[in-house]
């Protein structure tokens, strides 16, 4: 069984990467695909399950599990933790299946390091004035909390280059298709072939 890959996904807000992976997990059931699911200890938010959303712990948990080196990458936001489980994802790839992780720019720097083999893929907006619309046609924030979001994404579009991939998403579709190519293409590579189809390359090669 071929080894799977793991996806650090990045984007400001209202650059669309949430929709775009969950629609290309919705269009591609034949593909072993799973969404990294984080830890943390802030509170439960209304509509959020444990399990589904976060996995949701207790701080003292948590820092045992920092102690254990269980986590690739652990960050402390406004007092609460936040940190992506070493040992699941590992256990997945292991098993063939590819994950999804949506993480900052800051996260994907230390996971990088700690998996250099990892694949990353920069989602951008077409425009400042574009990922400004989406922002405001969320409904969800104020004016004030748009701004800060505004300020935020400059710092995060400026570490694109750190990237394996960069999509721009001004077409969803057409986002959706460039995604779907990167799979296809790390699908393709030649170790991944090799282990899928051994037997049938034994064969061939007996010819």
């Amino acid at each position: 069984m071929s080894q799977g890959t793991l996806y650090i996904v990045s984007a400001p807000s209202g650059a669309g990467k949430s929709s775009l992976i969950s629609a290309l997990l919705k269009d591609n059931p034949r593909y072993d695909i799973k969404v990294s699911v984080s830890h943390t200890t802030r509170a439960t938010r209304p509509g959020e399950e444990d399990g589904v959303h976060y996995h949701f712990v207790a701080v003292d948990e948590f820092k045992a599990l920092i102690e254990q080196d269980a986590f690739l990458e652990h960050a402390e936001v406004f007092g609460n933790y936040y940190g992506t489980s070493r040992i699941w994802i590992e256990e997945m790839l292991a098993k063939g299946i590819d994950i999804f992780l949506d993480i900052d720019w800051q996260g994907a720097q230390q996971i990088r390091k700690k998996m250099p083999l990892a694949q990353s893929i920069f989602i951008l907006p077409p425009s400042r004035e574009e990922l400004e619309r989406r922002l405001n046609a969320r409904g969800q924030d104020s004016d004030e909390v748009i701004a800060k979001r505004m300020e935020e994404a400059c710092s995060e579009i400026s570490h694109y280059n750190e990237y394996d991939y960069v999509i721009v998403n001004d077409d969803f579709d057409l986002a959706l298709m460039d995604l779907k190519a990167i799979l296809r293409a790390e699908r393709m590579k030649q170790d991944k072939q090799t282990s899928k189809y051994h037997d049938m390359l034994d064969r061939l090669l007996a010819l």
